[in-house]
């Protein structure tokens, strides 16, 4: 073999013996270089090692929301009034689906499921998939079918329905949910003002796109609290009886009734008519009837307004019970003439009479005597004007026109102090005279007395507004509202209940129009608490233009029928075994 000899004299040989070293080095230098570099990606940085694990995770699972287990709303008696029933969620995971098993899978969940068989089998055969949703939601006859059916590939999850057991039992006060994609949102009432606590933990599950790896089970951390509200059910049950009872034996075109606790401020009933089943919500074409007028519906009081009145009189030292004034029919202020409720005048009248008989020109004469600054801070302090704060939603906060305003006037002193002219809800009426009822002290109103989460139950504690009158004051207004329902010659009979003292008033209110007040039409009420000396329950009783237009005529039957049933619902003794109770060391359990 020829050698060939370059210029320098050196063979190809040489050169390429002299290059060698140079190539060596060469390589040697960079597969160190390699070897340092994939040495590197045993140790990532920690930004670059969750990147390649969140790619991982986006090609081999996916994410599915799972919806969380409502809360149950119980009585305070622990009786159900809002729960869940199961139905299903049906899907299937393609790829756990052998090939020559996918057509008989579509054609089984079209049969139970009443769905197309060849839609079904597109679903499952174009697709490779963790999850592909099939039906929502599904009985639970038919959930089991095809729980029953055991096929590799679908998945079967339970899904929470919410479902009032009590039907129309306190609808506007408990409220319904609506169905969203994830989960339930409460709308009105308590499932709306609860929601957070009652709504659960939505959770999020990762599903595997591996073949045969299924999915791990629900976290049943995720379902929400329990409530316990103070309404008692039997009371409730009662109330709304009675109440569409009075609706059709008098005509009206509504009303409402609220009983509380005066003490601790425990709403135990509350119905307004008409009212809804929360079943059947889909059903309803007006909103106005998921309202709750107990809360939301403004009303002229009429003179049970005059409570108040009399109230933030003697308490601000206007006057005293012995206080008296002449009563001549008709009493001028701002351009009007006031007048009796029977255009009658009474000459000289005291205080306690002027109430008792429910005389306009008596609580005219105690506004002005009061003036515009005391007559208004006494409104204000009984709460005119202001939300009471319940824990519900959709609260109105009334109407009080007050010195200052553009429309208000002269005259709005003296017609305010009879309730014309200012519109209050029945609950707030009911939690002003409330703190009569409760020496002067004002509760906050409330329908949640627990919140259960497991085995912590966190009790709702009453709470006072404020102290509006002293409990002097409290005591010689209620001693007056006793007379008002037993005055021999007047009162209201009707209103009374053998073994029992009653303290309270009627109302009977003009309703309000564009062009001045309707002729012929009121809104007839009553509100009433006892026993008189140590008040267990306040009852409102409020219909819209009722046929007997007198609340004395209308209302009062009402109250009665409900008093006589409340002391047995609640075991609340005659005043004489109570008070023979007490003297000799008995406690009368409150509720």
């Amino acid at each position: 073999m020829a050698t060939t000899t370059t210029r320098t004299g050196l063979t190809q040989t040489d050169i390429i013996n002299r290059r060698l070293p140079l190539v060596i080095l060469f390589l040697v230098v960079m597969a160190s270089f390699l070897l340092v570099r994939v040495s590197q990606y045993q140790w990532l940085p920690p930004e670059v090692e969750r990147e390649f694990q969140l790619r991982s995770a986006q090609n081999t699972n996916s994410v599915r929301r799972l919806p969380a287990e409502r809360g149950v709303i119980y009585d305070r008696d622990g009786q159900p009034l809002a729960v869940n029933t199961i139905q299903y969620e049906i899907g299937v995971s393609p790829n756990l689906i052998l090939s020559d098993r996918r057509r008989e899978v579509a054609a089984n969940l079209g049969l139970i499921l009443g769905l197309d068989e060849f839609a079904l089998y597109q679903q499952i055969d174009l697709q490779e998939q963790s999850w592909v949703l099939v039906a929502r939601p599904v009985t639970a006859d038919l959930g089991q079918q095809i729980a029953d059916l055991d096929m590799l590939g679908v998945v079967i999850n339970p899904l929470s329905k919410r479902f009032y057991p009590q039907g129309t039992l306190a609808a506007p006060l408990i409220g319904f949910v609506i169905e969203a994609e994830n989960n339930t949102r409460g709308a009105i009432g308590v499932e709306g003002s609860y929601n957070a606590q009652l709504a659960g933990r939505v959770l999020e599950q990762e599903v595997s796109n591996v073949p045969f790896q299924l999915p791990t089970d629900a976290d049943g951390s995720q379902r929400g609290m329990d409530v316990v509200l103070t309404i008692d059910r039997d009371v409730q049950f009662w109330v709304e009886f009675e109440l569409t009872k009075a609706v059709q034996e008098t005509n009206a075109t509504g009303g409402s009734i609220i009983v509380m606790n005066p003490r601790n401020g425990d709403i135990l009933g509350m119905a307004s008519y008409p009212g809804f089943d929360a079943n059947n919500i889909a059903g309803i074409e007006d909103p106005k009837l998921l309202q709750n007028p107990a809360i939301s519906g403004v009303y002229e009081p009429g003179s049970v307004m005059k409570v108040l009145t009399m109230a933030g009189a003697l308490n601000s030292g206007t006057i005293t019970p012995q206080w008296t004034y002449n009563d001549q029919g008709v009493l001028n202020v701002g351009g009007i003439a006031v007048q009796n409720w029977d255009r009658s005048a009474y000459g000289i009248v005291d205080a306690t009479t002027a109430l008792a008989k429910s005389l306009n020109i008596g609580m005219a004469t105690i506004a002005l005597e009061m003036g515009q600054e005391r007559f208004y801070t006494a409104l204000r302090d009984f709460g005119v004007g202001q939300r009471t704060g319940v824990d519900l939603p959709g609260e109105e906060s009334g109407i009080l026109k007050v010195p200052g305003d553009p429309d208000w006037s002269e005259s709005n002193l003296a017609t305010n102090s009879f309730g014309q002219g200012v519109s209050l809800t029945p609950l707030q009426m009911i939690t002003a005279v409330s703190a009569i009822a409760n020496d002067g002290l004002m509760m906050q109103p409330r329908v949640v007395l627990q919140i259960v989460d497991g085995e912590n139950v966190v009790n709702a504690q009453p709470s006072a507004i404020r102290r509006v009158i002293t409990a002097e004051t409290a005591e010689i207004v209620t001693q007056m509202m006793i007379r008002a329902v037993t005055e021999e010659g007047g009162g209201v009979p009707l209103a009374q209940i053998p073994g029992y003292v009653i303290a309270g008033k009627t109302g009977t209110a003009e309703i309000p129009s564009p062009t001045g007040y309707e002729f012929g039409t009121s809104i007839a009420s009553f509100i009433g608490f006892f026993p008189a000396d140590d008040p267990q329950v306040i009852i409102l009783i409020k219909l819209d233009r009722p046929a007997g237009y007198w609340g004395s005529q209308v209302a009062a039957p009402i109250f009665k029928r409900m008093a006589e049933r409340l002391v047995l619902l609640l075991g609340i003794p005659t005043d004489d075994v109570r008070q023979a109770l007490t003297a000799a060391g008995g406690i009368v359990t409150e509720r």
